[in-house]
């Protein structure tokens, strides 16, 4: 029988123990290449580690989790792991002008040197949360690949990112992240500047004022691309940029950019389906749905933001929808991809996943009493 929760408590408990006791005691263990140091890229849903290359955001968003969960106190060793993935990464992933390459083989060997904005925000990330493990060792590191941004930069404003979209707002959304954290764990003035540089072309640009949508993909001067990919809206991204507006709005005293905070959520949950509770993948610019499929991250995002704005009933039902993925034959891989007949995708759980349901389920795990 799926599991079922009659409290948000309930739920606090369940997932936080499916954390504790399986997901991460798994990761740490088929999900390292113990060779290297270096994290896996998927486990089988028995928890067998699959055979293939690697990406860069696999690397940091595993480091930030064990980074994170050590500072959080949760287990013993998780401090060395994240050490010593960070130790591999540096010097296989970094490029001579200091960005980090989106690809490598197991041994580390460049496959794709491309340096990505996206994967540039994670490792800023990555290294805010080795920050506050051991305060001042990574700032240094972290101010230059800020500094190695540069090349990014786009004259109307932002960052340029790789590929057939250069103009987006997911990049940003991570950046902005990773500029927050950094913000709260070092000591540079530059990190909140940073912060507000992205936050403010996401007020200026990305949001649809009218319509109280952030839209995804832009020209060369920030209009919205109105056209095919252009009339994209993700729930999960109203939900993640709600989150970090929110958080960013708190800190700056920002009444208004708190509203299009609470927009963004409403937007989201526009995305959410009656009969399931599940978050659709995408919807039109009118907020009918696209696609109705569900991926796994879109409801983390779900959860974390309803906890966020103090929806309980909502948190409940985000929960429980969660916990459907995590019901797997080995405890502590989850599915990822759920069709619109309900049936789950049979493939690898990918290891970028743990980042989205560490960030929901710590947050849900305050709610244990």
């Amino acid at each position: 029988m799926p599991t079922s929760f009659r409290t948000l408590a309930a739920a606090a408990a369940w997932h936080a123990a499916w954390l504790e006791e399986a997901a991460l005691p798994l990761w740490a263990a088929a999900g390292v290449d113990a060779a290297r140091g270096s994290f896996q890229e998927t486990l089988s849903a028995h928890g067998s580690p699959q055979p293939g290359p690697r990406r860069s955001r696999v690397q940091t968003r595993q480091i930030w989790v064990y980074a994170t969960v050590a500072a959080e106190g949760m287990g013993d060793g998780h401090a060395d792991l994240a050490r010593r993935a960070y130790d591999f990464y540096v010097p296989h992933y970094r490029r001579a002008d200091g960005l980090f390459a989106r690809l490598a083989d197991v041994e580390g060997t460049l496959l794709d040197p491309t340096a990505a904005l996206y994967e540039q925000a994670f490792a800023l990330l990555a290294m805010s949360a080795l920050e506050r493990l051991e305060p001042g060792a990574f700032e240094a590191d972290a101010l230059a690949l800020r500094a190695g941004l540069t090349a990014l930069r786009h004259p109307p404003g932002g960052f340029r990112e790789v590929g057939e979209q250069p103009f987006q707002a997911n990049a940003h959304m991570h950046l902005l992240e990773a500029a927050l954290a950094w913000e709260a764990a070092g000591r540079d003035s530059g990190w909140r500047l940073l912060a507000d540089e992205v936050a403010e072309l996401a007020l200026a640009r990305f949001v649809d004022e009218r319509a109280g949508v952030l839209h995804e993909f832009f020209d060369v001067d920030w209009n919205v691309l109105a056209d095919g990919e252009g009339g994209l809206i993700e729930p999960g991204h109203q939900f993640e940029w709600a989150w970090l507006l929110q958080r960013w709005s708190q800190a700056r005293g920002r009444g208004e950019g708190a509203e299009v905070a609470r927009r963004l959520y409403a937007a989201g949950l526009r995305g959410v389906e009656p009969a399931t509770g599940l978050v659709v993948n995408a919807m039109w610019s009118d907020l009918a749905v696209r696609d109705p499929a569900s991926r796994l991250w879109t409801q983390t995002e779900y959860l974390k933001a309803a906890l966020l704005f103090g929806d309980e009933g909502e948190a409940l039902r985000a929960a429980q929808g969660l916990a459907a993925y995590l019901e797997t034959p080995k405890p502590g891989t989850w599915r990822d991809k759920r069709r619109p007949d309900g049936a789950f995708v049979e493939e690898p759980a990918p290891a970028t996943s743990l980042y989205h349901l560490l960030g929901a389920i710590l947050p849900l795990s305050t709610r244990r009493s």
